[in-house]
């Protein structure tokens, strides 16, 4: 059994910055200090960080006051950071920049009157956290039947942002009929799609051209790890979402010859390793990688932080 491993795989540089705050607001401020709902979408990453001191919290009113606070990568809604100071609380803001632009683009399609449409999952963090940052009405949209539903106040005057974890391939559709039923629609421009979603996306399919099965390495509530495992099914492969190595079924192996793995933006590659290792006991032997995009994004930590 051969593998191939996917690149680019794993931590996004949003995903590294998040990260990096906490554990520099730990080493700044000492423990504990609170973090707002799950830092990123994997349990190995919130494991890890509480056992240096991170306790993480559902609302800031568990937040003892005067208290070190960190928002998640997936930011928050206006109402949560105006909570979070109104009881002195020292806020430290991880969202990742990808996402706060999002929430700067909504805003400025608000201000010019434009009704707005985020185009993503209701309950994800991120689309909660974009819809909590602008004023006025705010459609939450996913599919082709939610674009023919829509009831709107002026088809004259909207305008569509995307959720950062969606690629342009998960959004192309819902877009063209968007525009097909309102023309004077406004929207992003193709590179304020997250370059990281769709890397990985692309290099899931150059991946599922070369193996039997695909292994996504990333946590059942991250969401573009679950994309990843939608595309290999899409490719014709057979595909699963593997939180760790104790989640492989000997039998997914036993009439294949070539395994891909790729993992998610929130999935350390000590994940990868782990879930390598296992295979190698199951009887894999040469391993490759892809020759795919090689990400130097990097984004800077906070001021207070930097």
């Amino acid at each position: 059994m051969d593998v191939i491993l996917a690149q680019p795989r794993g931590f996004c540089a949003g995903v590294v910055r998040a990260v990096e705050i906490v554990e520099s607001a730990l080493a700044l401020h000492g423990a504990p200090v609170y973090v707002l709902h799950e830092i990123v979408h994997n349990q190995h990453v919130v494991r890890d960080l509480s056992e240096r001191g991170a306790i993480f919290v559902e609302s800031v009113e568990e937040v003892p006051a005067q208290s070190v606070i960190i928002f998640s990568a997936h930011g928050v809604a206006n109402a949560v950071a105006q909570r979070a100071r109104g009881r002195g609380l020292r806020v430290i803001d991880a969202t990742c920049p990808l996402v706060t632009k999002v929430h700067r683009q909504a805003q400025r399609y608000r201000d010019a009157g434009r009704e707005l449409i985020i185009i993503g999952h209701g309950g994800h963090p991120e689309v909660q956290g974009t819809r909590g940052r602008v004023d006025g009405p705010v459609h939450v949209i996913a599919t082709l039947e939610d674009v023919d539903a829509l009831q709107v106040q002026d088809p004259q005057a909207l305008a569509y942002v995307t959720q950062t974890t969606l690629s342009l391939d998960d959004t192309h559709e819902v877009v063209t009929a968007l525009k097909a039923r309102f023309p004077k629609i406004q929207g992003p421009g193709l590179n304020d799609i997250c370059y990281a979603t769709q890397n990985r996306q692309n290099a899931v399919r150059e991946l599922t051209a070369q193996v039997d099965v695909l292994l996504v390495v990333g946590a059942r509530n991250s969401s573009n790890s679950n994309r990843l495992r939608e595309v290999g099914e899409q490719m014709g492969v057979r595909s699963y979402l593997v939180q760790t190595e104790d989640d492989l079924e000997p039998e997914w192996f036993s009439a294949c010859t070539r395994v891909g793995i790729t993992a998610g933006a929130s999935a350390p590659e000590v994940l990868v390793q782990r879930v390598l290792e296992r295979l190698r006991a199951l009887g894999a032997d040469a391993v490759a990688e892809l020759d795919g995009v090689k990400e130097a994004t990097r984004f800077r930590l906070p001021p207070m932080l930097d």
